[in-house]
């Protein structure tokens, strides 16, 4: 059997036509259609409950790697020399792997995620990847307004530069990553058994989808392609600027749904949808000002940055077209995947726990509770299938969110069901949080900057 893992960074599950249904988290933007994903989702299990643990993304991709927490212990790092991951483990076994990325965080100096990867091809210059020198062509006012800092306007230049020799849609990041996937899988189609990881760095911004593909943005707006929102509250945009910017990021999930339909058509025509285990997920959403805020942070703990659209399709398509609300998170991948290749006697060695029974209708839950956060940050997001409890630092308020009548998480029950947070709390011992627990009550950036750097 052989085994596949696609990550589309960034990808929200309500963009996804499969979850949302026709209807999109914003009432001024059309909502998103992802065809191709959803005809892929159609023979898989999908899952409508999964998470990450530690966020964001390089600590995501160490648990889906080791099947092992790193919200309690493993901030954005390096993997170590006693990390055993994935492709070392089916390397052990015979497994010939490969590695396609255009997430540049993994060929960061020293970070090393690409060990125990027989071929690993590297696509350069997403987002502040030190792929250009040279200063853009292009004219950066038309990418900022006027409450851009200079540091901001360098990240934007940064993105500009390495893509400013873009001319068609080949060159774009999604449609490079799925050729070179489809080129290896083509090579390799003649081995036993193969695993590929295929990693796309989009849908992250910047959000720049081509023009054949950005149709969600309103046609009459006037003002700059804010393709790189600032972090933090949204308070620099205005409402219409607010609007373009979620119509360029659903323009780029529409964009990447389309390249990726291609690898889809090749694993059929290659013969690998046959014999393959393919594990499809994001690392985590993205906020859009859904809660006044933009881009990543400890302090945004709701649904756009967590819920995640999941899909497993076993050889064949088995128990294919199947839904599960089965609460499961990211370091129960690799485990999983042991399992359906029949390795059980290497389950124990991992905190992470196999859901096998969930993608063989065997079982319908799995885990009783999440915990998701960033590690240095205080914050931490503890939910069920029902209620969401999010743990602020001790002069913030606590809140508390009934995910089944109040997906958005609008209205606060924290002083109306404060028992409902001590229980989620309590799944949780304070290993998982930074302090001590106490009783309820009524880190991005420099990370992404430090994969800029050369050495």
């Amino acid at each position: 059997m052989n085994v596949i893992v696609i990550v589309l960074d960034s990808l929200r599950q309500d963009h996804v036509s499969f979850y949302h249904q026709g209807v999109g988290p914003f009432p001024d933007v059309a909502a998103c259609q992802t065809p191709n994903l959803d005809r892929f989702a159609r023979d898989c299990v999908a899952f409508h409950n999964a998470y990450p643990e530690g966020l964001p993304t390089m600590p995501v991709r160490m648990a889906l790697m080791t099947g092992q927490y790193t919200l309690p212990f493993r901030r954005w790092e390096p993997l170590r020399e006693t990390d055993v991951t994935i492709a070392e483990m089916l390397g052990g076994r015979g497994y010939v792997s490969g590695l396609v990325a255009d997430t540049y965080h993994f060929r960061a100096p020293g970070m090393n995620y690409h060990r125990g990867f027989h071929a690993y091809r590297w696509i350069r210059g997403q987002e502040y990847d030190p792929y250009s020198s040279a200063p853009t062509r292009r004219n950066l006012n038309d990418y900022v307004n006027e409450k851009y800092p200079e540091n901001w306007r360098r990240l934007v230049g940064k993105f500009l530069a390495n893509t400013d020799d873009f001319t068609e849609e080949s060159h774009w990041f999604p449609a490079q990553v799925v050729e070179e996937s489809i080129q290896w899988l083509k090579a390799n189609r003649g081995h036993e058994n193969v695993f590929l990881w295929v990693d796309s760095f989009d849908p992250h911004e910047p959000w720049d989808p081509p023009a054949r593909w950005d149709t969600y943005t309103d046609k009459s707006y006037q003002g700059a392609r804010l393709i790189l929102p600032m972090g933090g509250p949204a308070d620099w945009a205005s409402p219409e600027e607010i609007r373009h910017i979620r119509g360029l990021y659903a323009g780029e999930v529409a964009f990447v749904d389309h390249c990726f339909g291609r690898l889809f058509e090749a694993l059929g025509e290659l013969g690998y949808l046959d014999d393959s285990v393919i594990v499809l997920t994001n690392d985590h959403g993205h906020p859009l000002g859904d809660h006044g805020k933009f881009l990543k942070g400890g302090d945004r703990m709701f649904s756009e940055l967590l819920k995640c659209p999941f899909m497993v399709r076993l050889p064949g398509g088995k128990n294919g077209g199947r839904e599960t609300s089965a609460l499961v998170q990211f370091h129960d991948v690799l485990p999983t995947v042991l399992d359906l290749l029949g390795w059980e006697n290497d389950l124990d060695g991992m905190q992470g726990r196999s859901f096998r029974p969930v993608l063989e209708g065997d079982a319908e839950d799995h885990r009783s509770a999440i915990i998701v956060g960033f590690h240095e940050a205080q914050e931490r997001c503890v939910r069920d299938k029902t209620w969401s409890y999010v743990h602020r630092p001790e002069e913030e308020p606590d809140e508390l969110y009934h995910l089944l009548d109040d997906p958005r998480e609008t209205k606060n029950l924290i002083d109306a069901h404060p028992e409902e947070a001590r229980r989620l709390a309590a799944h949780f011992g304070p290993y998982f949080f930074r302090g001590p627990m106490r009783e309820v009550k009524g880190l991005q950036g420099k990370y992404e900057l430090g994969s800029a750097v050369v050495e």
